[in-house]
């Protein structure tokens, strides 16, 4: 089983993606500080401001992988290296399901690390006995949901938010979508090092 990969984007670029770190609070709390108010918004729901409180810190670098698990993609050819992250949490209440959440620095948006980043969640709660992955996103949120669509979740409206459904058991439903190819290409391709216990 292994935890660190080195691979390239789509359009070439070497990335490292392994799990969030203790010692990685500040590249968090920078690359926090470098979203536009607009990203901030979408993935929080509020208006609220550059810096990161320690409590959301603390609860994105704790690593269970049986619970919670945040991973990050770096480029450490630049000179910040963080791009993008991704986290899901279990349900306590029903163990089958775990909420996803991903955010990509909006100058590397549409370079495919969003996708890359959901592959990885993906294997990691199959791993960890997970049969389904929840997104949600604000109806006013096209390009996320649209996205989410294109890699195969299924979504719906309840009334405040879009809910959007991954069936991990479910590798051949994925759509016909530029995205949902590029995710299933990642999934054959991490499936064995991810899936693959010691």
């Amino acid at each position: 089983m292994q935890d660190r990969f080195e691979l390239h984007l789509r359009d070439g670029t070497p990335v490292i993606v392994r799990p969030l770190l203790e010692e990685d609070r500040a590249l968090v709390a920078e690359a926090y500080r470098r979203l536009s108010p607009e990203a901030r918004y979408q993935r929080f729901w509020s208006p609220i401001g550059e810096m990161i409180g320690e409590a959301m810190l603390d609860r994105l670098i704790e690593q269970n992988p049986a619970r919670h698990v945040t991973w990050v993609v770096l480029d450490a050819a630049r000179e910040f290296a963080g791009v993008g992250g991704a986290s899901w949490w279990r349900n306590a209440a029903n163990p089958d399901e775990a909420e996803i959440s991903a955010m990509v620095l909006d100058a590397d948006q549409r370079r495919g690390i969003g996708t890359l980043l959901v592959a990885v969640m993906w294997l990691t709660a199959l791993r960890a006995g997970v049969a389904h992955l929840i997104g949600y996103t604000l109806l006013d949120n096209r390009r996320a949901a649209k996205w989410m669509r294109d890699c195969g979740g299924e979504g719906e409206w309840d009334g405040y938010k879009l809910v959007f459904r991954w069936d991990l058991g479910k590798l051949d439903t994925l759509p016909a979508t530029p995205a949902a190819a590029d995710l299933a290409a990642w999934l054959a391709e991490l499936s064995p090092r991810i899936l693959t216990t010691s």
